[in-house]
């Protein structure tokens, strides 16, 4: 058998609880299995993280608790990855392509020091709308997603307070935006950055699918606690966006892919550049 050219790390950052995403992300990756293979790391529990030179593509999840709190061992060693892939990227003609993923994105807007990172009122969670910004409608991430466009947030914390003269100094790029929310004087927080060409991360989860979050609703305490906190109107309402074939279907079967496809077609072009 041919050895698949592209290699996927999926950093676990769920802490071993039991979650719903680590199975989307797997599901989409599989999708590419005749281009990829994939290994999972448990940053973590196991303060495990892969070598920089042995993957192409890095997948870095959601996961519970404040992202600006860490043990002293693997949030430093996670930092430190952050940093090489981007020392990589500024040295090597094949680059590395990485998405971060709610937990993950705020701690990467943290760490390349972009915005403020907040705990919010109450809990977001549930179907969201997401605006794009100008650099959004012209960014890959979101090709084949309307403007706005759906997906499932869940989240304590909040990026906002954009800090524009380091976006600048960076190049990094506002790939969307939180709905405009005229009844409360809340400022709108950061859906996505582009940091750089090559890492994109998503405050929301693109790789989630209904399946996913009425698994999540079994639960008759999750569900009560969501119910109490939307109202039985929205809960409602939030269960027919669910299965909306364009709201999470379509974020679900297009962020990512879009993702790994642009990945897989630079690594494959600069490889093909480079072994002539």
């Amino acid at each position: 058998m041919r050895k698949k050219s592209i290699t996927i790390a999926i950093l676990d950052m769920y802490n071993g609880e039991p979650n719903q995403g680590m199975r989307c992300i797997i599901d989409i990756v599989n999708r590419f299995t005749p281009f990829v293979s994939f290994k999972i790391f448990d940053v973590r529990g196991k303060c495990d993280l892969p070598e920089i030179d042995q993957f192409d593509i890095y997948i870095s999840t959601g996961g519970p608790g404040n992202p600006l709190e860490g043990d002293g061992e693997w949030d430093i060693k996670y930092y430190a990855f952050i940093d090489a892939i981007v020392k990589w990227n500024n040295e090597n003609p094949i680059k590395k392509h990485v998405l971060f993923i709610c937990h993950s994105y705020q701690m990467a807007c943290k760490h390349f020091g972009l915005a403020e990172i907040t705990k919010r009122n109450d809990t977001s969670f549930g179907v969201m709308s997401i605006h794009k910004t100008k650099d959004g409608l012209k960014d890959l991430l979101f090709e084949g997603l309307a403007d706005p466009f759906f997906a499932i947030d869940s989240r304590d914390y909040q990026v906002i307070q954009p800090k524009l003269s380091v976006f600048a100094k960076k190049g990094a790029k506002i790939l969307s935006l939180e709905k405009i929310r005229d009844h409360v004087q809340y400022e709108r927080a950061i859906m996505a950055v582009r940091f750089t060409d090559h890492l994109v991360g998503t405050q929301f989860h693109p790789e989630a699918d209904p399946i996913s979050f009425l698994a999540h609703l079994r639960n008759k305490d999750v569900k009560e606690k969501i119910r109490k906190m939307k109202g039985k109107r929205k809960f409602r309402n939030m269960l027919e966006d669910l299965v909306d074939d364009d709201k999470i279907y379509r974020t679900n079967e297009t962020l990512i892919p879009n993702f790994l496809r642009s990945a897989i077609t630079d690594l494959m072009r600069t490889k093909k550049i480079m072994s002539n």
